[in-house]
């Protein structure tokens, strides 16, 4: 009985003990640090490659292949001088400025909203055990960054063969700090942000990328005006065996892009994956049926502009659609984008080099508008309580505000540069090439 009693009391006091720290224990539980996951990170390591490939080599070659072979040279120097700037400034303040949340209040419009703060600047606080998620930051910080370099690079392709080399490289470091850091920091800093809280649908980057590079790209070929002999002067590819391969580079690389915005290894970015094969294939397709019936005969050039058309629809839409949505969202791209691109553009008379807003722009508002449809559950997407109509305007309104801050952006930059260092090269210089007259050397030795 003693025995029994002294039993009962130990237990007791056992029990007490337990229920009396249980909560310190679940509250340190709780507390515990995210711990980065290999399998993620592994991933995303291998997405920030796929998406550097993207613009070099991928986009320089496809660029370079459709100029002139006078100005092959210039067009890929253009592309590798941003990758490299954009790093640099990257690395000082746009990550920063485009993730940094502090103040940031979900529903409260303020300039957090808009732009992120300095407290990251040049990197600061960033250390081996940071975490984004369940990955390092610094596989974040690089995966942004390859973002933030191919967009303006894209814009390259519509004032390709007539703008100087120190007029680009101004443009280039302005606009991405007035314009893309905000767009970026609006969709995709979270809570606070202005577009995340409208609830715009953007999941790898028809607004932040291709829209606004597509829009920079119409404005800057606008102001600069057409090149020398445009559009009487034959000015035809001069190497497509070039802009083919940079084409399947840039496919290639786009799994990176769309499937490594999961940040995770996991079934959001298998299916970004499916359904990024899908829509580019159906647009490559799409662009090249159209082009034989209306010109007879399908080209290179034309089925592997499809195929862009298609990678750049389903961006912002890869992370939300299943299959059908994808196949529709392709169809569309490859058809629009080539109306876009031929009559659109012969109508109006606008010298957009190498068609970047053609197929950036109105494949990037194609496939944000259509992914306000094709994400809900019941036509195949993710988004189970989706209303179709309320996310279309919402999808409308984030298009919109994304198409009149960047034009307007824009255009007030480039004026301002041609005011004070001018923004063109002479007219004895564009038909001389601006491999010579800008960099002193030459991409054939003939």
């Amino acid at each position: 009985m003693i025995r029994t009693t002294k039993n009962k009391t130990a237990t007791s006091a056992l029990l007490f003990l337990f229920t009396a720290f249980l909560p310190a224990f679940a509250a340190a539980d709780a507390a515990a640090p995210p711990v980065a996951n290999t399998g993620d990170t592994a991933w995303m390591l291998t997405s920030t490659a796929l998406v550097l490939l993207m613009t070099i080599p991928g986009l320089a070659l496809f660029y370079a292949g459709m100029v002139r072979s006078k100005n092959v040279l210039s067009v890929m120097m253009q592309c590798f001088a941003i990758t490299s700037l954009v790093t640099v400034l990257w690395m000082i303040y746009g990550y920063s400025m485009a993730f940094d949340i502090t103040g940031m209040e979900k529903g409260v419009t303020n300039l957090n909203s808009f732009i992120g703060g300095l407290s990251k600047a040049f990197l600061s606080g960033v250390t081996l055990e940071s975490l984004t998620l369940t990955v390092p930051e610094t596989v974040f910080i690089t995966f942004q960054m390859t973002f933030a370099i191919i967009t303006p690079a894209l814009i390259v392709g519509a004032f390709a063969e007539r703008m100087k080399f120190s007029a680009m490289l101004w443009f280039m470091a302005i606009w991405v700090t007035i314009v893309y850091v905000p767009i970026a920091h609006m969709v995709w800093s979270g809570d606070g942000g202005f577009f995340w809280d409208m609830g715009v649908l953007d999941f790898a980057g028809g607004t932040v990328v291709h829209i606004n590079a597509g829009i920079a790209g119409l404005v800057a070929a606008l102001v600069l005006g057409k090149r020398k002999g445009f559009p009487t002067t034959a000015m035809p590819p001069h190497n497509l065996t070039m802009t083919l391969v940079g084409a399947s580079l840039l496919w290639v690389g786009w799994f990176g892009f769309n499937a490594g915005s999961a940040v995770g290894a996991n079934g959001t970015a298998g299916m970004a994956m499916l359904v990024t094969q899908i829509a580019t294939g159906a647009a490559a397709l799409a662009w090249m049926l159209s082009e034989w019936l209306t010109h007879g005969k399908p080209s290179v050039l034309g089925i592997a502009s499809g195929a862009v058309a298609g990678l750049v629809a389903i961006t912002p839409a890869s992370g939300f659609v299943g299959p059908t949505g994808a196949l529709a969202i392709g169809l569309a791209a490859g058809l629009l984008c080539f109306i876009a691109s031929t009559k659109i553009k012969r109508a109006f008379g606008y010298d957009d080099s190498l068609d970047a807003f053609g197929v950036h722009a109105v494949g990037g508002i194609v496939g944000a508008l259509l992914t306000g449809v094709f994400a809900a559950a019941s036509l195949g997407g993710s988004k189970a309580d989706l209303d179709i109509a309320s996310q279309l305007l919402i999808q409308f309104k984030g298009v919109a505000i994304t198409v009149v801050y960047c034009a307007v952006a824009t255009f007030i930059i480039l004026k301002v540069l041609d005011a004070v260092i001018g923004l063109r090269v002479s007219e004895e210089q564009e038909t001389e090439g601006l491999d010579l007259t800008q960099h002193n050397e030459r991409g054939y030795n003939l």
